[in-house]
């Protein structure tokens, strides 16, 4: 017989604390979905991460952009800078 890798599942037993009142509507639904609370949760769990997943690979608006009309002085030229700095007093 052979077998891929690939073709085995693997299942995690773990604790969880959850709210009492949480735990009952979970029952409920489970029940009236006919499905395990282990299948709702791997369900939630995998759509909150999906979601995460897709917030961080989101591609975000440009950030504002505006004209200034130019700069008064190269600010490499440290004496024209300096000259335009002090202008004012």
């Amino acid at each position: 017989m052979y077998s891929h890798i690939s073709d085995m599942v693997f299942h995690m037993k773990t604790t969880l604390n959850i709210d009492d009142s949480v735990m009952q509507r979970l029952r409920e639904e489970a029940a009236r979905q006919g499905r395990t609370m282990s299948e709702l949760v791997e369900a939630g769990l995998r759509r909150l991460l999906e979601e995460s997943e897709q917030d961080t690979c989101q591609v975000r608006e440009p950030l504002p952009q505006w004209h200034s009309g130019g700069a008064f002085v190269d600010v490499a030229e440290r004496d024209a800078l300096d000259e335009r700095m002090n202008k004012g007093r």
